[in-house]
């Protein structure tokens, strides 16, 4: 009875999804995950560079995946949650970039919503796609295609908003967190796209990284969409450093 359990933990149900989570890098990411209604595998794990781990998510779940580098005991330089490798329902502390999601938003089309952004910032290279075979039709822009950020802007950041650790600069800050203004936060007279353009540092951002969020109103090229099919439910890889 308990073999039976465990297996149908792992494989899931015909309403979960699978974030299938690869480091591509040649070092050790701690990742981290938040989510509505719940955060799976206690809100993170250690991923070895190279190694791959999947996590299971429910239908309707909502929430982002990150990755916490130049970790050390208990904290890490960049995304850290403050709980060690567990966040327990702790976001990360920027700068991260971040993959977020939101699956079966769309009503009867089983439509998710997905993107890589960097309105919290960047700390590695990241990218998100729906797995071949768990989705309708053929991707097209920005319809179940590959949205990420392939570009080291750690190496590119301005001076004003690298953060440094080991080894030199280990994270590019928003600007919105850096300086702390209503034009860069898009709030107050700036809480809409009308008067929040794209301001100098967003464009630094979204040329480095054209397929992310690049501060809070890039939605039009940045928003990505792909609809399941009716039998089963749409899953993802999710992949640091690629």
């Amino acid at each position: 009875m308990w073999t039976l359990v465990l297996v149908a933990l792992v494989a899931g149900t015909a309403a979960d999804h699978q974030l299938r989570i690869h480091n591509g890098c040649g070092y050790e990411i701690w990742v981290g995950l938040l989510g509505r209604p719940w955060s799976p595998d206690r809100g993170g794990f250690k991923l070895s560079a190279h190694q791959r781990r999947t996590s299971i998510v429910p239908n309707k779940w909502s929430g982002r995946v990150w990755g916490r580098t130049h970790c050390h005991g208990n904290r890490c330089e960049t995304g850290d949650c403050g709980r060690g490798v567990h966040c327990n329902g702790a976001g990360g502390e920027p700068p991260a970039t971040l993959a977020e999601i939101t699956f079966d938003a769309g009503g009867s089309h089983n439509q998710d919503f997905y993107d890589i952004s960097l309105v919290d910032g960047y700390n590695l290279q990241m990218s998100m796609s729906p797995v071949r075979g768990s989705y309708r039709g053929n991707p097209t822009w920005r319809y179940c295609a590959r949205a990420g950020c392939n570009t080291d802007l750690n190496k590119s950041c301005p001076q004003a908003l690298r953060k440094y650790g080991t080894g030199g600069v280990v994270g590019c800050k928003s600007a919105c967190l850096v300086f702390n203004t209503d034009r860069y936060c898009c709030r107050g007279a700036h809480n809409t796209p009308k008067t929040c353009p794209p301001f100098e540092y967003s464009r630094i951002f979204k040329k480095a990284c054209p397929q992310a969020y690049s501060y809070a109103y890039d939605d039009e090229t940045s928003t990505f969409t792909c609809n399941g099919h009716h039998t089963g439910q749409t899953n993802y890889d999710i992949t640091f450093c690629g």
